[in-house]
């Protein structure tokens, strides 16, 4: 039987219980909450003053509140909760931590700026003189530290400075802002905000533990769980294409994982140079028989070192994670679309997801037919499930481009009345989501799932 065969699935058929899910919208209202809240404590403190030394310090106290809060809310986008990956998705807590940690480091430069003036205001020093006194100060020392350990995080995080570092070299650096952030806590709740407060005191203290409870459960204890339980090694490692290959994995009751077609796991190969690195793969067929598979692009040194895998090689992995899952469907009708190795996903989707014949179309691009992997199961599966595959071949640039609004709904004349399920490159996918607009296909119809670099 191919790999990834399996009975046909009708429109009627029993779904699963969905698991807990928390939605952007009461993550949101969380966090602005909290963030209120805070800003609340801030007023009650403000004590009327038109001395210099008072207004900076004032300022301060609100930035560097702001800030701690802000820092606690990224890492607790990254603690990789279920409820929540489940029901924002990835991608979007992703590009909330990017843009939400350059506010915070701008809020953690302005705090520490605003207590060195002030500092030096209210003791009639010079800058030199009062950041010398500040750094007498045990906890503002370690504080200073901590910001400067996190100012380094974000250079190395700027895409100018990340596209020349190796990924390994930027993970090193990232991994750092754990212990920033545990350096610039500890002089939190002795800050003149919170030291006068025990009740808010604790309750800061408290926040933070939970969130360091959460990173340590989800990110350390669940996966060496999960590696005992599950015993995931590798058994083969085979070509697509030239630069494509395919990881077949196999292990003990892997359908306890509830991996739905289109999600993906965080994977870490048991090897002197991958252990350490969790790299974040789909699917590209459905969980059956114990075995899993996953189809990755080689494009850098992790995914060179994951085409050398050999046979027995461990596995822990990590998930399942993403929302671009059946559950996210609200039409009868489904147009699949995907670009280069966004195939992954997009193939397990077309294999599963209920349907009638012509109900699931699935388009596929790519620059040529030799960038076409899994090409032989996605034609077997439209065979066997009477579905349409379309392959788009060739540049985006130029009159021949064959990706356009008016050639989709040639392909697709009732493209309005389709859920579309998106998964490809940044750049293919933002293109895509434009032409899906001038096609006619509401927002609200679209799912993605895009990661920038």
């Amino acid at each position: 039987m191919p790999v990834g065969e399996g009975h046909r699935t009708g429109v009627g058929a029993h779904r699963t219980v969905a698991p807990p899910r928390i939605s952007p919208h009461v993550l949101l209202f969380a966090l602005l909450f909290v963030g209120g809240t805070t800003f609340g404590v801030w007023t009650s403190q403000i004590r009327p003053s038109t001395r210099l030394a008072a207004l900076l310090a004032t300022a301060a106290h609100l930035t560097g509140l702001l800030a701690g809060l802000g820092m606690l809310a990224m890492l607790l986008l990254m603690t990789r909760v279920p409820a929540v990956e489940h029901g924002i998705g990835a991608d979007t807590l992703a590009r909330w931590h990017a843009r939400g940690g350059r506010t915070v480091i701008l809020l953690t430069l302005a705090h520490a700026g605003l207590a060195w003036w002030a500092h030096s205001a209210y003791n009639h020093m010079g800058p030199v003189d009062g950041l010398l006194d500040v750094l007498g100060y045990p906890a503002l020392a370690a504080a200073t530290f901590g910001c400067a350990l996190l100012v380094a995080v974000a250079v190395f995080s700027a895409r100018a400075v990340r596209t020349r570092v190796s990924h390994e070299t930027w993970l090193r650096v990232h991994l750092l802002t754990y212990v920033g952030t545990a350096i610039a806590f500890f002089h939190q709740p002795a800050g003149p905000d919170l030291a006068g407060a025990p009740v808010l005191a604790w309750l800061w203290t408290f926040l933070h533990v939970q969130v360091a409870v959460l990173l340590l459960w989800y990110r350390v204890v669940v996966p060496l769980c999960a590696l005992r339980r599950h015993d995931i090694r590798v058994v083969r490692v085979y070509d697509e294409t030239p630069d494509v290959v395919s990881v077949l994995m196999t292990g003990r009751g892997l359908a306890s994982l509830d991996a739905a077609s289109g999600q993906f796991f965080r994977w870490r190969f048991l090897t002197r140079r991958l252990w350490w690195t969790s790299l974040p793969f789909s699917v590209s067929a459905p969980v059956r028989d114990d075995t899993l598979r996953i189809t990755v692009k080689v494009v850098g040194a992790h995914t060179r070192r994951v085409k050398r895998l050999r046979p027995g090689t461990r596995v822990l992995a990590t998930g399942p994670f993403g929302a671009m899952t059946a559950r996210r469907r609200t039409r009868r009708k489904v147009l699949l679309i995907a670009g280069g190795i966004g195939i992954t996903p997009m193939r397990a989707l077309f294999e599963t997801l209920p349907g009638e014949p012509g109900d699931i179309t699935l388009l596929y691009r790519a620059s040529d037919s030799a960038q076409l992997a899994l090409r032989e199961e996605l034609e077997e599966i439209a065979w066997r499930r009477s579905c349409r595959v379309h392959y788009l071949l060739g540049s985006s640039r130029g009159p021949d481009n064959p990706f356009t609004s008016a050639g989709l709904r040639r392909l697709v004349p009732d493209i309005g009345e389709h859920d579309v399920y998106l998964c490809g490159s940044p750049d293919m996918a933002r293109a895509t989501l434009r032409i899906l607009r001038r096609a006619g296909v509401p927002r609200g119809q679209v799912h993605a799932e895009v990661f920038d670099a």
